[in-house]
């Protein structure tokens, strides 16, 4: 299987230099504002990697439209052996980034792949059990999972897997992220540039969702370089379970609370998120 995706060298370097890997979030592809972080990594002198997640985009994988959270966590390890082999790279010096989904990955990724040197992880999952309880009503989720095991036991028959929508117009929809700026985010203002991207997961996707705990590697972090970026009217990953994630932390770690919602750090507050992480990873990689 092969990842595909796009290389920024670092401006200005007159040899290897330090280098970012990145990935999207929950069902999103490099084209959705990726190049932009990239972009100005790559004029601080630090290069950057961004891929597609496997079954997603221009990367290999099957099933298409499948969200393995463990998979992706791999990935990001096979990606940063990948950028350590380039000769514009100095493997000393790598340092990782995600958003939402992805945010939720580099932060297990940070604390069990000791080659990467810093971490930053904007609008993070931090727990999916959390997660899905404050998105889904209390009544509704015992119907939920009734879905996965039916889902489950369909695959056993040998039958595809059941899919669902990522977002919905209706505000009660059953979609994987039942907001309204996710659909508005997604199939107004991300799709304009990734004309491609599909609206559907598989439904085991959602759960393995629900099963996935970042919060638990946190602590383990330490001593790699932590910077945290919650959104302050984060209705998709709340911003409060973020930031009781980060009291978890230990040194060395800054949090930085962005303003807007889950989806604002791509456009109207790209200039805040990406000039945060950009400066955490001069600090902690350009020296």
């Amino acid at each position: 299987m092969t990842l595909r995706g796009w290389f920024y060298p670092a401006e200005g370097a007159s040899g290897p230099a330090p280098a970012i890997v990145m990935a999207h979030g929950f069902s999103a592809v490099k084209e959705m504002y990726l190049d932009r972080f990239a972009e100005v990594f790559a004029r601080a002198g630090l290069n950057a990697l961004v891929f597609d997640n496997r079954n997603f985009g221009a990367s290999d994988g099957e099933p298409r439209q499948e969200i393995d959270p463990v998979a992706q966590i791999r990935d990001y390890r096979h990606a940063i052996t990948w950028a350590g082999d380039l000769p514009e790279v100095d493997p000393l010096r790598i340092g990782v980034w995600g958003s939402s989904y992805s945010g939720a990955h580099v932060l297990v990724v940070a604390a069990i792949d000791r080659r990467v040197k810093a971490v930053v992880s904007q609008v993070p999952l931090v727990s999916g059990s959390a997660n899905v309880r404050a998105l889904v009503r209390a009544d509704l989720i015992a119907g939920l999972r009734a879905l996965f095991d039916t889902d489950r036991a369909a695959r056993l028959r040998g039958e595809a897997p059941a899919m669902v929508p990522v977002v919905t117009e209706e505000l009660f929809g059953s979609a994987a992220l039942p907001t309204p700026d996710s659909w508005t985010w997604f199939t107004e203002t991300a799709k304009l540039r990734a004309p491609a991207w599909r609206n559907e997961v598989t439904l085991r996707s959602v759960e393995m969702f629900t099963e996935y705990e970042p919060i638990t590697h946190i602590p383990l972090i330490s001593p790699t370089p932590l910077l945290l970026m919650p959104a302050r009217e984060d209705h998709l990953t709340p911003a409060h379970l973020a930031i009781d994630a980060f009291e978890q932390a230990r040194e060395p770690k800054k949090l930085v609370i962005l303003p807007g919602g889950h989806f604002d750090a791509y456009v109207d507050g790209f200039e805040i998120a990406s000039r945060a992480a950009r400066d955490w990873f001069v600090e902690h990689l350009a020296g």
